[in-house]
């Protein structure tokens, strides 16, 4: 019964612990947006193209592609300007589409949903023609009013990386807001990873090479949660509290895991344990994990991983050139 108090303990330890350093108030349960966004209900009952237009709640996004590809151009366009907040958030849909119709939040917006926090993502580099495509996948405290720092490291890795690579600052999932429980459950992250694999089956559908996934801190619950289901070649987990996986292999993916821990990393003191649902596992830098480990000696902090002229930025950025060294 002692060594259950202390595991339990260790366990609870990780709710105060696990998330950024942007936010150490007390915080309740977050609610991700639900139903259907803004504008659906138009946008299922215009019957203008004489045939039914997708439903975004159910068609998958290879259904979406084809059904784009087969309108003309003018026909797309009307649609864009119909339904901007349909066709800006709809997987599947061409790039530049979605980029017009998500053009009053800004330029290069793949996704932009304002309820609640809001949920955006946003493309640093030339997706429709890359050769190379990653995403980044954000731990806590990131929407829309704080997200320039995931798009900064967007920015960072697509310089590093260089011109043939598309980077993709995803924060296309509510993240847990301060601290609370949400930091050491897998409620948010098990619908994140939901959206984070439909978002990367979109990308497939319009043609693109299957992404470098790069997750940091809670991001990497998700990324683990969306392992099995998404068709990402390499996922990169940095400052990781764990991936909801004993090790490598009950990932049950294709994709080579690689891990980064930086020993000024607080994240080191958060109890790698699950138990009563709480807390998120093993630590993917253990030697029985099973991933690559990368070098992080020269990262000064949680939220540093990308800074310009570390070993591991140089590192991330050979990953999503497809030259890991």
């Amino acid at each position: 019964m002692r060594r259950f108090r202390k595991t339990l303990a260790t366990a609870v330890l990780t709710t105060l612990l696990v998330g950024s350093t942007a936010g150490w108030a007390s915080a309740s349960s977050e609610s991700a947006p639900s139903g259907p966004l803004p504008g659906t209900a138009a946008w299922l009952a215009d019957d203008s193209l004489g045939k039914e237009l997708p439903d975004p709640a159910t068609a998958t996004p290879s259904e979406v592609a084809a059904f784009f590809a087969d309108l003309t151009v003018s026909q797309q366009r009307r649609l864009v300007e119909d339904h901007p907040t349909v066709v800006g958030n709809l997987d599947g849909a061409p790039v530049h589409l979605r980029y017009k119709a998500n053009a009053p939040a800004g330029d290069r917006v793949l996704a932009y949903d304002p309820r609640g926090r809001g949920l955006i993502a946003k493309v640093v580099g030339d997706l429709e023609n890359a050769t190379h495509v990653s995403v980044i996948v954000p731990g806590s405290d990131v929407d829309i009013s704080a997200f320039g720092g995931t798009a900064q490291r967007a920015a960072d890795l697509q310089e590093a990386a260089g011109d043939g690579t598309a980077v993709i600052a995803w924060a296309g999932y509510t993240t847990p807001s301060g601290i609370g429980l949400d930091l050491a459950t897998g409620r948010l992250a098990e619908a994140g990873a939901e959206r984070l694999t439909r978002f990367t089956e979109g990308l497939d559908a319009v043609g693109l090479p299957d992404p470098s996934l790069f997750c940091h801190s809670y991001g990497s619950v998700v990324c683990g949660l969306a392992a099995p289901d998404t068709d990402a070649s390499d996922i990169v987990v940095m400052g990781s509290p764990g991936m909801r996986a004993d090790d490598v292999t009950a990932l049950d993916t294709e994709a080579h895991i690689w891990a980064a821990k930086s020993p000024d990393d607080w994240i080191d003191r958060v109890p790698n344990v699950e138990v009563l649902g709480l807390g998120h596992g093993a630590d993917p830098t253990s030697p029985g994990f099973g991933a690559t480990v990368l070098p992080a000696d020269d990262v000064p902090a949680h939220d540093a991983y990308f800074t310009p002229g570390t070993s591991t930025l140089t590192a991330f950025a050979a990953i999503a050139v497809g030259d890991p060294r």
